[in-house]
Order: structure tokens, then C-alpha cells, then sequence
């Protein structure tokens, strides 16, 4: 039988110095093929002074090493001058869309007006990042850029939430859905808004029970800077923390974004209480001048109520949908409007005037009742406290002729 040739020792060297050329050469290769992975981050913007800017903002940043500089995914552009963006507005229907520009040029009014920006970058697989990088770059063309806004469901900020999560699998969602702090969306608009007294008032009359849930984390992200809290938690697909780092682009030189606080009720059950007093106290001796007072007063609150009944029944505002605040701002009082006047200039109310006031407060006492109830509760406390007593009072001071 032939032998087998014996390798040579200059074979043999050939051979290693292959091997070793080659292990030395795959980090260089592999390290070319990430050359081109684009950073992905979360901007943060922080809350401003325009009532429009108290819940503050946020962006996907994609720093593609291919383009001259990182570019800016911005979900929360809108356009006034749409002939019909007010009736929209109106209705619930908003248009909001997506752009695409410089980083650099979307923080200049955030530099100018100090609202501080931070971006949170993010530690995504090679493929993940391109794939979101791919998918924003699509979602921004002139055909897909625009959807449905929704203040709480479907703004900016869950936007970006969504984005995030796509790209991870639904590892964002799976890690956020099955955790809460308790908030609410009611609690966060009216924190946030809290420093415009006419803005956190409308949302927190104008809001119905749905907005009362306990929020998951998940839910939470409607607000850009509890996103970049929750992302903190965050593990990415490989288990490593998702937020790799974070760095403050733009300093915040404005008003700090509102604390969390308990909401008393005491001060609105006292302020009820007195104004309760007051008003079975002028009911005695001057109720022309009662009546004359109850007149804006029935109206504001009728006003309301109509502004309430519109929004559930003639809306696409579901958060406002079935508001049991209807039962306190109570269109009914536009009916004793005739009655009070006539009270006013020293004449009887009429027939339907204390029965119309019997019917305002029985609607109180259903809201009252309703609050109770551990079924979609919706937390409208304060309003009870405040209002019932006024109601009451006004039954009680002006139903009958003997109060003239």
C-alpha cells in the first residue's frame, strides 16, 4: 500500500499562519459590517411654560453613520392651516403626522426657550437598529406620515413607545403591561397641567371614568418623561439593560415638571359646606339677591354640562365619554333660569321651579351614588363635595313662595 505524504513543516507553518491571519481577521470583518449599524436614541424634552408644552415631548433620534448627522423622528407635528383642523379638533378627529429632520434644527427652540433635552441611546441588536432605522425612514414618507391622533392612546410619545417595541419583538410591552404605580391618566393631565388653573380644571371636569383605571407602566408612556423612566427598567432581547446611556443635551432652565402629590379633600368639602351656609343664609333674608347670584351660576353649570353631553354623544373623545359630572354640572339648570329670574324681580318662580331643583340634587345624589360604586368608579370627589352642598342649599332656600 502507498504511505500517505507526511506534511511538510513549511506546510504545516502555511497552514497555522492561515488560521492565525484569520482569527485576527474576523473582528476586523465583523467590526466592518457594524460600521454601519445606526445609534438609536430617546430624546426627552421637558415641560415648558405654553399651556400646549406642559406635558412635555420626546423623539426617536437614529445617528446613521452614513448620513452628514443624527436625525431627529418627530411624531408630533400637526397642520393649523388644514381647512378643516378646527371641526376636526372639535370632533376628536386630530391629524397628526410624523417628520424627519436635523437633530440640531429640531432642539433649537428647545435650546432657546430652556426646556432641557436628555437622549436615553439604546443597546438594540445590529439588525433591530437597522430594521427601526428602515421603518421610521418609511413610516416618515409623505404617504404613511400622518395618523389618528389620541391625547392618551395614540400621541407622540406612545409612538415612539410602539416603534421601540417593534423593534424588540414586544419585549418593551411584555416587560411594561404587567406593572403599575397606580397612575392614572386623569392624574397625570392634571398634575401636569396643574400650573394653567383653566387647563387642569377642564380635564379634570371634563374627563369620565375610563381615565380613573390604574395604568400599567405600559400606559404610563403617553407621558414622554414617564417613557424615559420606564425604559430605565428596561432589559433589552440579549438581557442586558436596554438604556446603555444617557446625556443631557440641552440644560432645563424652566419651571421643574409638577410633583406627584395626594389630592385633599378636605379644603373642597369645607369650601362647599360654607358656601352651603351662605347660601340658606341669604335664602333668609334677601333671596331676591340669592336668586340673582344662582342666575350665572345655573348657567355656568348648564353650560358645562351641554360642553360634557357634546363630548359624549357628538365626540370621538372617549375619556370624556360618560362623565358623571354631568349629574353635578347639570344642563337641567338652564330651566330654572325663567324661575330665578322671576325670583329676582320679587315675583313667584312657578309650578316647575322647586321641582326642578328637587331634580338636580336627586341627579347628585345618583353621582353620589355612582361614587361609590367599586364598578368604574370615577373619582369626582372634590366636585361632590363642593357642589352637592350648594345644591342642597339652593333647594332649601328657594322651592318655596315663602322664601320671597
Amino acid at each position: 500500500m502507498p504511505t500517505p505524504d507526511r506534511p511538510t513543516p513549511a506546510r504545516v507553518f502555511a497552514r497555522a499562519l492561515m488560521l492565525v491571519l484569520l482569527c485576527l481577521a474576523w473582528p476586523l470583518v465583523a467590526l466592518a459590517q457594524d460600521a454601519d449599524v445606526p445609534r438609536i436614541g430617546v430624546a426627552t424634552m421637558q415641560p415648558g411654560d405654553v399651556f400646549f408644552e406642559r406635558f412635555g415631548h420626546n423623539a426617536l433620534v437614529v445617528d446613521d453613520p452614513a448620513e452628514p448627522g443624527p436625525l431627529s423622528y418627530n411624531y408630533g407635528f400637526f397642520d393649523p392651516t388644514e381647512p378643516d383642523f378646527v371641526p376636526r379638533f372639535i370632533r376628536g378627529d386630530m391629524r397628526y403626522m410624523l417628520a424627519a429632520l436635523p437633530l440640531a434644527e429640531d432642539l433649537a427652540y428647545y435650546r432657546q426657550v430652556g426646556r432641557g433635552v436628555s437622549i436615553q441611546w439604546l443597546d438594540l441588536a445590529p439588525a433591530q437598529a437597522r430594521g427601526l432605522a428602515a421603518a421610521l425612514a418609511e413610516n416618515a414618507r409623505p404617504e404613511n406620515a400622518h395618523y389618528r391622533y389620541d391625547y392618551f392612546t395614540d400621541n407622540c410619545s406612545t409612538r415612539v413607545r410602539d416603534a421601540i417595541d417593534t423593534a424588540l419583538g414586544g419585549a418593551l410591552r411584555n416587560q411594561l403591561q404587567g406593572r403599575s404605580r397606580g397612575n392614572t391618566y386623569r392624574g397625570d393631565a392634571v398634575r401636569l397641567a396643574s400650573p394653567a388653573p383653566w387647563m387642569w380644571l377642564g380635564f379634570d371636569i371634563g374627563l369620565g371614568p375610563a381615565a380613573d383605571r390604574p395604568n400599567a407602566l405600559w400606559d404610563d408612556a403617553f407621558v414622554p418623561m414617564r417613557l424615559a423612566d420606564a425604559l430605565r427598567g428596561v432589559r433589552n432581547t440579549e438581557g442586558r439593560p436596554l438604556v446603555s446611556g444617557e446625556q443631557v443635551i440641552v440644560p432645563h432652565a424652566q419651571a421643574p415638571e409638577p410633583p406627584e402629590r395626594a389630592r385633599l379633600l378636605w379644603p373642597w368639602l369645607v369650601a362647599g359646606l360654607a358656601l352651603g351656609v351662605a347660601v340658606l343664609v341669604a335664602g333668609r333674608i334677601a333671596p331676591r339677591v340669592l336668586a340673582g347670584v344662582a342666575l350665572p351660576f345655573w348657567t355656568v353649570i348648564a353650560l358645562l354640562g351641554g360642553v360634557m353631553l357634546f363630548l359624549w354623544l357628538g365626540s370621538a373623545h372617549v375619556f370624556a365619554w360618560h362623565n358623571h359630572n354631568l349629574l353635578l354640572f347639570n344642563p337641567l339648570c338652564l330651566l330654572l333660569l325663567p324661575g330665578g329670574w322671576r325670583i329676582a324681580r320679587g315675583r313667584a318662580p312657578g309650578r316647575l321651579f322647586a321641582w326642578i331643583l328637587a331634580g338636580v340634587v336627586a341627579c347628585g345624589v345618583v353621582a353620589l351614588f355612582l361614587h361609590w360604586l367599586p364598578v368604574l368608579p370615577q373619582r369626582n370627589a372634590a366636585w361632590l363635595a363642593l357642589l352637592m352642598p350648594i345644591h342642597v342649599a339652593l333647594l332649601f332656600a328657594l322651592r318655596s313662595k315663602r322664601a320671597l
